[in-house]
């Protein structure tokens, strides 16, 4: 598959901390790469650490880490994308997953993701 690929937050956890859980497709186009990570997935871990829903005792330096591991660029969230944002069906109720498709769909990325809800929308999810 040519062009970047955007991960979904749960992607880029269990590279570092469940690579066995990630598909033979995703395992190959993270390694392959080039690959993007928002700035929502960021954000959206730092409130999982902070209620304890997610096993990162510090947010701020896992992240740093998950960048460096994974080779990622960090894409962070523009006007172009809440405008698409603004256009998506509600298929989807979590507003990190929504975020998330919003800039695969504006800036033309495949997005690496298990969540199948998230194949509804109008962008390529690749598992």
């Amino acid at each position: 598959m040519a062009g970047p690929v955007l991960l979904d937050t749960n992607v880029l956890y269990w590279i570092l901390h469940s690579p066995e859980r990630l598909s033979s497709k995703a395992r190959k186009l993270v390694r392959e790469g080039p690959v993007i990570v928002s700035v929502a997935s960021y954000w959206e871990l730092v409130i999982k650490a902070n209620k304890g829903s997610l096993p990162v005792a510090d947010p701020v330096l896992w992240w740093d880490r998950a960048v460096s591991l994974s080779g990622a660029a960090v894409l962070s969230i523009r006007a172009n994308h809440v405008a698409a944002l603004a256009g998506l069906h509600r298929h989807h109720r979590d507003p990190f997953d929504r975020i998330i498709v919003a800039q695969a769909a504006a800036e033309g990325y495949s997005l690496v993701s298990s969540d199948p809800l998230l194949s509804q929308y109008p962008v390529k999810v690749v598992w």
